[in-house]
């Protein structure tokens, strides 16, 4: 089987992460090689990047700059720990990647989705194979979010009417690449969830 770029999706608190570490598990038991990654994040000077956009204040950066430390952080993540995984036979599973950017600051951000789409063709030119998106009510999903305590909690304080407007990015966006982008039910138990997801990758692949 050759490797593949698989990336999860949805709005915070939606369930990645769970669905994520559930997902490796089952990668393990069929014996497919792989590695964990996170936007933003996933590699050094990515890692660095990520404190400046998840910490401190809603109104830290204008949506511009915002955008630019989102593509800097990806950029590097692309460089240093996708490409070369890829390259080297292993499939990547990242939570969050390019279509995060699409959703938060182009789709729920005025007037950005242009800008956002340009940056993206001009600097990091990849997408995933397969795009798994976690569905869940936003007023669920923020509970969850702020719950966490996680002092990562910058998009979450934007509120309640930001978590709808980024969940019916995703659901557009899921509609516009409906050929890797997979929208999967986020209500049940967990290993309920995974199972969804495991069906639509065996589908996929």
């Amino acid at each position: 089987m050759t490797s593949k770029f698989i990336s999860f999706e949805g709005i915070d608190g939606s369930g990645k992460s769970t669905q994520m570490k559930l997902f490796s598990e089952r990668l393990k038991k069929h014996g497919i090689e792989h590695v964990i990654s996170r936007e933003p994040g996933g590699s050094k000077g990515a890692e660095e990047i990520r404190k400046l956009l998840v910490e401190g204040n809603p109104d830290r950066w204008s949506h511009y700059t915002e955008m630019l430390l989102f593509t800097a952080a990806r950029r590097d993540h692309l460089e240093r720990t996708i490409l070369p995984n890829l390259e080297s036979g292993k499939t990547v599973v990242t939570d969050r990647f390019a279509d995060s950017t699409r959703v938060y600051q182009g789709a729920a951000r005025e007037g950005m989705e242009v800008t956002v789409n340009a940056l993206h063709k001009l600097m990091i030119k990849s997408d995933p194979d397969i795009t798994f998106i976690i569905d869940i009510d936003p007023k669920i999903a923020l509970k969850r979010g702020l719950d966490r305590n996680s002092g990562e909690d910058r998009f979450e304080e934007f509120g309640i009417a930001f978590q709808q407007k980024l969940r019916s990015g995703f659901i557009n966006l899921a509609k516009k690449y409906r050929k890797r982008c997979f929208v999967i039910d986020g209500n049940g138990e967990p290993e309920t969830i995974c199972d969804r997801i495991w069906t639509t990758y065996q589908d996929n692949i």
